[in-house]
């Protein structure tokens, strides 16, 4: 065996086991399959020692499916040294006939689509940027259960015609009502305490995570990225976090289009012969990313204007980061008034608003420097660059 042959790998993930098939790089080599193995972290160790003994020299590239599984088989294959892809199943070639579908033959798919080079790898985060995500989502979904808290607490008093006759809902003064109340049931009494505790715990639970990320927030090697991005109207530090914490690093974006395309923010297109058509967004990529940035463009409806608040958010800031931002509030503020005028759907001028500040945080973060990754401490990095392997020695 030529020492600088290449063998493919297919990995159909699961959470008790894995399916596993191989191809060799030789033309005409048909994908062969290996069998099933445990998804224990040995059995995947003990797979690629014996691919490594039976084919002595040859580099092991190893392919598998973005799932509920995670990172982890692609740290684990990466730190022994080979090769390893991480694609989107959505992305995946799919013929229009096949209607029959098994783990065989997805894990064969997946070598024979790696070999012929169909795929294209998703962007793997470090293990810290994952940890830093997973915090902010957490935030995220602790305040969509003290809302949904709320909504159930309101829903009671709706059903019991009882209204609150102040003005701000859900403050001190309000909360103390809510306290006094006494509904004509026993039973709903009990509902109504059992929903406020609910409610101050979740408000606790709030708190907690929202020091806690900000404590990790500024521990971040994205920290400088992070406080940057806050120059910019619409973006603070909840948005700015959420956005840098799911897209990574920017830089592996060579131009702002494909960050918005990236985003699911460009129409999408049907077009034949001399006729074109656009249609409404494609909404493909990272949903959360987009939908922070949909409620950041919000804030351009109003003239452009530097606030208190967005001026203390600048202070230290670099004169070109500061001059990037105030550039993108006139630019957006003004289409946001022309298109306005024009009769456009609110909806539609928020996502075009959106749009072209993906390309103003893009170009934002072009502009900090930050510390290099060790490279010793990521032995492969070709899955996340999103290069396959060339076939020429």
């Amino acid at each position: 065996m030529n020492k600088h042959s290449m063998i493919f790998i297919g990995l159909d993930t699961h959470k008790e086991f894995h399916e596993v098939a191989y191809c060799e790089e030789q033309r005409g080599a048909v994908p062969v399959h290996y069998g099933r193995i445990s998804s224990s972290k040995v059995s995947v160790k003990k797979l690629l020692r014996q691919f490594e003994s039976k084919y002595p020299g040859a580099t092991l590239h190893v392919v598998y499916e973005a799932g509920p599984c995670g990172y982890w088989i692609y740290r684990l294959i990466t730190s022994l040294g080979h090769c390893c892809y991480v694609v989107a199943p959505s992305l995946i070639p799919k013929k229009p006939g096949e209607r029959i579908k098994t783990d065989r033959r997805d894990a064969l798919k997946l070598v024979r689509s790696l070999k012929s080079e169909d795929l294209t790898p998703i962007y793997v985060p470090e293990p810290e940027d994952e940890a830093v995500r997973d915090l902010s989502r957490a935030r995220e979904a602790a305040m969509k259960d003290l809302k949904e808290a709320k909504y159930q607490l309101k829903a009671l008093l709706l059903r019991n015609n009882i209204r609150y006759e102040g003005t701000a809902n859900w403050s001190k003064k309000h909360l103390r009502w809510l306290t006094e109340l006494i509904l004509p049931h026993p039973a709903q009494q009990i509902v109504l305490q059992e929903q406020l505790q609910t409610i101050e715990e979740r408000i606790r639970r709030l708190e907690r995570l929202d020091n806690e990320l900000t404590h990790h927030v500024h521990q971040w090697r994205y920290y400088p990225v992070v406080k940057a991005v806050q120059a910019m109207r619409g973006v603070r530090l909840l948005v700015a976090v959420g956005v840098v914490a799911e897209l990574g690093d920017l830089n592996r974006f060579d131009h702002p289009r494909k960050l918005m395309a990236y985003l699911g923010l460009v129409p999408s297109e049907q077009s034949s012969g001399g006729k074109r058509h656009l249609g409404a967004i494609t909404k493909a990529g990272n949903g959360r990313a987009r939908r922070l940035l949909i409620e950041g463009a919000h804030s351009y409806r109003y003239p452009a204007n530097v606030s208190t608040e967005l001026q203390l958010r600048q202070e230290g800031l670099p004169k070109d980061i500061v001059d990037i931002a105030w550039k993108a509030q006139l630019r957006l503020c003004k289409r946001y008034q022309r298109m306005s005028k024009k009769g456009k759907h609110y909806n539609l001028i928020i996502t075009a608003i959106a749009r072209e500040m993906a390309a103003y945080i893009w170009a934002i973060a072009k502009e900090v420097v930050l510390t290099p990754v060790n490279s010793k401490l990521r032995l492969s990095r070709v899955g996340v660059l999103g290069i396959f392997p060339s076939k020429k020695t």
